[in-house]
C-alpha cells in the first residue's frame, strides 16, 4: 500500500472510532408486530445490517441458552431467563432493521405481570438499556479489531514497499556506477582508437614518401637505361 493510501485510511479509522464513541443511544419505541403494536427498547448500531443481524441471532441462540423461532425478521424466545432483567422467564420479541445511517436492534420483553417500559418497570428497564448498549458495544470493539488488524497489515505492506524502494534506489546507484565505469571503458577505448588512427595516419604519409621514391627510382631507372641504349646503338 502506498504510504498516502495508507495515511488515508488510518484517518477514516480514527474519524471512526470518534464517531463509535457517542453513537449507541437506546430509546422507546413502540413497533407493530403482526399488526399488533408493542412497546420495546430500540438501540441504534452505525455497523452493517447483516452483520448486525448475524451477531444478534447468535446473541439470542447462545447467551440466553435457547431457541428462537424466527419469522420474516421476527425473533422471538418464550420461557427465557435473562438474569440481568428478569429471575423468572420472560417472553423476548426482537427484530433487527437497516436504517439509512446503520442498523437498529429492537425488542419488547414481556415480564409475565407487566412489559418492559420505562415508566412502570424503570429497574428492568435500566438492565435491559445496559444489555443492548453492551451488545452495540460488543460490536464496535469487534469492528475495530477488524480494523487495526487491517491497519497492521497496511502498515507491514507499506514498511515492505518502502524497503522495496530503497533497493530500487541502491540498484539504480550499482548501474550509475556500472555506467561509469563503462563511460571510462569507452573513453579509453576512443583514446586508444584516436592514437590508432594517427599511427595510420602517419603510415600513409610514410607510404606517400616511399611512392615518390619509388616513382623516382622508375624515371631514374629509365633514364639510365636510356643511357645504355644510346650508347649501344654508338658503338661503331
Amino acid at each position: 500500500m502506498k504510504p498516502g493510501v495508507l495515511l488515508s485510511f488510518l484517518l477514516v479509522c480514527v474519524m471512526t472510532v470518534t464517531g463509535y464513541a457517542q453513537k449507541s443511544p437506546v430509546d422507546e419505541t413502540d413497533m407493530a408486530i403482526k399488526g399488533i403494536p408493542r412497546k420495546g427498547q430500540r438501540v441504534t448500531i452505525q455497523l452493517d445490517s447483516k452483520r448486525v443481524d448475524d451477531s444478534w441471532q447468535k446473541q439470542l441462540s447462545e447467551k440466553f441458552g435457547s431457541k428462537f423461532k424466527a419469522d420474516k425478521g421476527v425473533y422471538t424466545m418464550d420461557g427465557v431467563v435473562i438474569e440481568d432483567i428478569s429471575k423468572t422467564p420472560i417472553r423476548v420479541i426482537s427484530k433487527v432493521d437497516a436504517t439509512p445511517t446503520g442498523t437498529t436492534v429492537w425488542w419488547s420483553i414481556d415480564l409475565g405481570n407487566a412489559y418492559l417500559s420505562k415508566d412502570a418497570t424503570p429497574v428492568q428497564w435500566k438492565s435491559s438499556e445496559k444489555y443492548l448498549k453492551d451488545f452495540a458495544r460488543m460490536l464496535y470493539r469487534e469492528d475495530l479489531a477488524v480494523q487495526v488488524s487491517e491497519a497492521e497489515k497496511a502498515l507491514v505492506s507499506s514498511q515492505n514497499n518502502h524497503m522495496a524502494v530503497i533497493s530500487k534506489a541502491d540498484a539504480i546507484k550499482k548501474d550509475i556506477e556500472k555506467n561509469k565505469l563503462k563511460k571510462q571503458e569507452i573513453q579509453q577505448q576512443l583514446a586508444s582508437n584516436a592514437a590508432e588512427l594517427l599511427q595510420y595516419n602517419n603510415l600513409i604519409d610514410m607510404n606517400l614518401k616511399e611512392q615518390e621514391a619509388a616513382r623516382a627510382d622508375i624515371v631514374n631507372m629509365r633514364v639510365a637505361l636510356e643511357a645504355v641504349k644510346d650508347r649501344m646503338n654508338k658503338i661503331e
